[in-house]
């Protein structure tokens, strides 16, 4: 069964939710060999966990499955700086001894240089970018990278783990084919990246979820709501520890409902970080796993083009079980709770289930909290005209993109100016 109440505001081509999609996926086998250094909480090889789990259950057999190709530079600069793309490509462990450096490009232990580091970016980037192809050209419904959704990331810095921003990439991509495309976080941390890129213009609205106060990044305040013409357009959702299941969907689905009726986009794009999840090793939430992919049925039930995205995530075998269980939601499979067997089992032990009960944590979110936060929020919606108006131009296409000059640069001055092209 779907969420209840999802898609009542935009056309279905069924009415039903269970309506088959059609799901492409994207994986390159490399990506689980990356390695941010000992004792890191980030490691890419959860997303070979989740793929073995998912090749297990069959539902890769249910999907089109492709091997993405890698960024180049020209695709990373159509956000972030010449400059910062320069030093990724020549950054080295061995080499990078100048602190000066470092700093510039905010290199610290939360960010470090691991040997492979550029080709690790090109590898998750290649993959969002790829996807938002795959949706301009209608060839899916749902589009999955669990690899992607590195929202930190900033023009020319690293920050939280993250290098690129393959998602403000992604969404660039998407806009040359739609008119709105509407950004959905529901990571612990704040989706600062992906909001600052998109914080004037009214063709992207981001909406995060996420803990604030005294957490990094420390930004998504409920105030912090756009500026010129994307004012009201940057949705906030503070929210404090031990938030459960049923406080979560008590703001997520009537804000999600509101942004849909009055944005109405032609696209939207769900950052599923699992560090959201309950036990996870640096979050303070307790969302159980059908809790946090009810986020992805209820934006499926929308019947809008949907691209699902990785992101946070520590506790592996938590994020591997998530991102499984929210492929089957994206397939519309219910996949049995007691998994295969498969090289990866002796990670689930005791007891070997998709599901894992959530914690007896305090709830510190009262219901006075979240009322007022939801009024504040839809009554900032509620000032927004429906669907905002866009300039209609023939865009080119990926091909005529893929063939312009590659020494194309872009300013930290004219980005706005720059970008006002697509947005």
């Amino acid at each position: 069964m779907e969420g209840a109440g999802g898609g009542n505001s935009l056309p279905s081509t069924s009415g039903a939710d269970a309506v088959k999609r059609r799901v492409s996926y994207f994986y390159d086998p490399d990506v689980g060999n990356y390695y941010y250094g000992l004792g890191h909480p980030m490691k890419p090889h959860r997303i070979r966990m989740t793929h073995a789990l998912l090749e297990k259950y069959g539902l890769l057999d249910r999907m089109k499955v492709i091997h993405p190709q890698l960024a180049r530079d020209r695709d990373l600069c159509a956000f972030h700086t010449d400059e910062y793309v320069a030093f990724l490509q020549s950054a080295n462990p061995e080499t990078l001894t100048n602190p000066c450096v470092a700093r510039r490009f905010n290199i610290t232990d939360d960010c470090p240089v691991f040997y492979r580091l550029f080709e690790f970016c090109q590898t998750y980037t290649g993959a969002s970018v790829d996807a938002a192809k795959e949706l301009n050209r209608s060839n899916a419904d749902i589009v999955i990278n669990w690899s992607g959704g590195l929202h930190h990331a900033k023009r020319s810095e690293a920050s939280g783990f993250c290098y690129v921003n393959d998602i403000v990439l992604a969404i660039l991509k998407l806009l040359e084919n739609h008119d709105r495309v509407l950004y959905v976080d529901i990571d612990i941390h704040h989706g600062d990246g992906v909001e600052e890129a998109f914080f004037t213009t009214d063709r992207v609205m981001t909406v995060s979820f996420h803990k604030f106060g005294e957490y990094f990044p420390g930004t998504g305040h409920l105030l912090d709501n756009g500026y010129g013409k994307g004012k009201y357009y940057a949705v906030n959702v503070p929210l404090n520890d031990g938030i459960d299941d049923e406080s979560y969907h008590y703001l997520f689905k009537p804000i999600i409902a509101k942004v849909m009726e009055v944005f109405n986009p032609d696209a939207v794009v769900l950052q599923c970080g699992a560090d959201s999840l309950s036990g996870d090793r640096l979050g303070c939430f307790n969302l159980s796993v059908k809790g946090h992919a009810e986020c992805v049925r209820y934006l499926r039930s929308f019947n809008v083009p949907l691209m699902l995205l990785g992101g946070g995530g520590y506790t592996l075998r938590n994020v591997a079980r998530c991102w499984c269980y929210e492929t089957g939601v994206a397939l519309h499979v219910e996949v049995n709770d007691k998994m295969p067997d498969h090289e990866y089992l002796g990670y689930y032990g005791p007891d070997y289930n998709i599901h894992v009960a959530t914690s007896n944590m305090e709830n510190k979110n009262s219901r006075k909290s979240l009322d007022d936060i939801k009024a504040k929020i839809l009554d900032n919606l509620s000032k927004l005209q429906h669907a905002p108006s866009v300039q209609f131009q023939e865009w080119p296409t990926d091909t005529e993109l893929d063939e312009e000059d590659e020494n194309q640069e872009e300013t930290n001055e004219d980005l706005n100016s720059d970008t006002d092209k697509l947005l």
